[in-house]
């Protein structure tokens, strides 16, 4: 498994009249959480892509279980729990100032071949870092 932390404060465009993170902010504190795992592994998102391969998001998947609030500060907590094939798999917390758990989500991502549109493995660069951070 990998697992990393993020920390992120909500900010008053992310809000809703009630000063409650809009619901579809959160896809993108999710996205901040992938691309924050794949950094503090030894890759960041950009140099995936600059080796030419896409990561779409085929499924999403989100519980809401409190609301996040303006100026809070949320720690986003991110796993990989599953060594990956064409599809990487990610889970995600979200917890408020309080440590207490206000979001659970998933999401599933393919590797696609940016020249040839074809869903590829996970790149043997990529697999040998998720390797080498690996805690069982």
């Amino acid at each position: 498994m990998i697992h990393t932390k993020h920390s992120l404060r909500v900010r008053y465009g992310e809000t809703d009249p009630m000063k409650y993170v809009y619901y579809g902010n959160y896809a993108e504190y999710l996205e901040i959480g992938r691309v924050e795992l794949f950094r503090s592994i030894g890759m960041s998102y950009n140099e995936i892509e600059n080796q030419g391969i896409w990561l779409p998001v085929s499924e999403y998947k989100i519980k809401y279980l409190r609301p996040a609030y303006y100026d809070e500060k949320l720690e986003i907590h991110t796993y990989i729990r599953k060594i990956p094939g064409v599809r990487i798999e990610f889970d995600y917390e979200i917890f408020n100032e309080e440590n207490i758990k206000i979001t659970e989500a998933s999401t599933t991502l393919f590797f696609l071949d940016a020249t040839t549109n074809k869903v590829v493995k996970c790149p043997d660069y990529l697999m040998k870092l998720i390797k080498e951070n690996w805690n069982e």
